[in-house]
């Protein structure tokens, strides 16, 4: 693939909708934190964690994800690892980022969900007011937990609704997909949805086709994380295409974690054309080896997207963001006129 798409996608206009805040967590900051904070890892240096990312499933990346957040202790640790990402995601011409957190990873340590809030919300709105950067947050249940349980973290979240009424517009459901269907979280997503927040989940990655049926039927969900096995079921696809409900792809990440072979093998191409409202994620970049143009630029390459498949799913990835209308039209102007500058640069060469 030539330089010049590679240019054109650094200087892409993007939002990011599927992206873990703890899944940013660099090795160096990892173990900036741990000495600060007096943890011990299981790993001697950075390099022995970057050799331990050859992951073979989705839980074997699970447990050294947890392994890290473990690091994450005060309101200062969660604002360090919220600006770091932030600086990032402007470096990759990110505008909006809607990013998953997981209260229960850090409350299961004594640690105060008014701490998770607190360190990701100042690094936010700081980016917010110093780089330009929207945002929001989305609180996910960790589905390998009981349903109880995510109605005690509900129940800790909301007296802080108003405080963070400005960023945190959702809950969403990651963590192990397999053995752990939607129907698992029916009454809490409903109680979610009567509170007027937001909602989405992970289905189909490693779950089957009947999982994102189960979140599109039973949870209600507006968006889906993930969602490539929908290819498997006809009737699910076309019913994707007609609703335009986003799935909100991670390329690197179903390369890492071993749901596809190869990128080549990725069926991201074949939902876009078939006329599903796909977007490009990272997921948890400092895992599965690159944020948002790192993704974009892989998977050009690797099934040959063309520049105006490129604008599109950068298009969907705006139309799939939980903002207001008039905030979409300014992204999709600013998408057009980068579009027409590249093309009449191509025309003068």
């Amino acid at each position: 693939m030539n330089d010049s798409l590679h240019d054109f996608i650094r200087g892409l206009p993007k939002a990011e909708l599927h992206l873990h805040i703890e899944g940013s967590l660099e090795p160096e900051l990892m173990f900036a934190l741990a000495q600060r904070n007096g943890v011990t890892l299981p790993y001697a240096s950075v390099e022995e964690v970057r050799a331990a990312y050859a992951f073979s499933d989705l839980q074997s990346f699970l447990d050294l994800y947890y392994a890290g957040a473990a690091v994450l202790q005060t309101e200062q640790d969660f604002y360090e690892l919220t600006m770091a990402y932030a600086r990032l995601a402007m470096a990759d011409n990110v505008r909006h980022v809607e990013l998953f957190f997981d209260p229960q990873t850090h409350t299961v340590r004594g640690i105060a969900i008014d701490t998770v809030f607190s360190g990701i919300a100042r690094a936010l709105r700081q980016a917010r007011a110093e780089y330009g950067l929207s945002s929001r947050m989305i609180l996910c249940f960790l589905r390998h937990l009981s349903e109880d349980e995510a109605f005690a973290t509900l129940d800790a979240a909301l007296p802080l609704r108003a405080k963070y009424a400005d960023l945190w517009i959702g809950v969403g459901l990651d963590s192990g997909e397999v053995g752990n269907p939607p129907e698992k979280f029916e009454r809490v997503f409903a109680r979610v949805r009567e509170l007027g927040l937001h909602v989405v989940a992970h289905a189909g990655e490693e779950g089957p086709p009947a999982y994102v049926s189960a979140a599109l039927d039973v949870l209600k969900v507006e968006r889906i994380d993930h969602g490539v096995r929908a290819e498997e079921d006809a009737a699910l696809m076309q019913y994707l295409a007609q609703s335009q409900i986003p799935l909100t792809v991670c390329p690197l990440s179903n390369l890492k974690l071993r749901v596809v072979k190869a990128l080549g093998d990725h069926n991201l191409a074949r939902l876009l054309r078939a006329g599903l409202c796909v977007t490009v994620n990272s997921d948890d970049p400092a895992y599965f080896g690159g944020y948002m143009n790192s993704n974009f630029i892989a998977i050009a390459d690797a099934l040959q997207l063309s520049r105006e498949e490129l604008v599109q799913l950068a298009r969907n990835s705006f139309n799939a963001a939980f903002v207001p209308m008039s905030q979409k039209l300014i992204w999709f102007d600013e998408l057009d006129a980068y579009q027409a500058t590249a093309a009449a640069a191509d025309e003068s060469r």
